[in-house]
């Protein structure tokens, strides 16, 4: 029987966990894939980092086929959608504590069948106002 992705239930699970947590979480999407919608200004190597903390967003709906929420970008309101196989991670801004997603395959393929599973990993925070700093990924085995 081939089950569905099981990235949006993580997804949601480590949003929450990292909420209870008192912490802030962030998403790392592959903005170049289809269907992405997000402010390309802030596109840096084919991937944009968004904080998806309530006291951030409005609307923030994480379902089975992506996350949509609307935010503000340098004062404007803008709506982003980004479909759940564009996001690649998901972390604690405050402790790098998340999780990195690999690429899964086919939707067609039962999830897990060639013995993929996603990675766990530990992120460096992100520097508040530097446009040049990037979490570095680091794979914990």
């Amino acid at each position: 029987m081939a089950m569905t992705s099981s990235r949006a239930y993580l997804i949601r699970a480590l949003n929450e966990w990292i909420l209870d947590n008192d912490c802030t979480p962030y998403i790392v999407v592959n903005a170049t894939m289809e269907n992405v919608l997000v402010p390309e200004e802030h596109v840096i190597d084919g991937q944009i980092v968004l904080n998806i903390t309530p006291s951030s967003v409005r609307n923030l709906l994480m379902d089975n086929e992506g996350v949509s929420f609307d935010a503000r970008f340098n004062g404007q309101p803008q709506s982003l959608y980004a479909p759940i196989q564009a996001i690649t991670a998901i972390y604690a801004k405050e402790n790098g504590q998340g999780m990195v997603f690999e690429n899964e395959p086919a939707p067609t393929t039962p999830s897990g069948s060639d013995g993929s599973k996603p990675a766990k990993a530990r992120l460096k925070p992100v520097a508040e106002k530097s446009a040049t700093s990037r979490p570095q990924l680091k794979v914990v085995k």
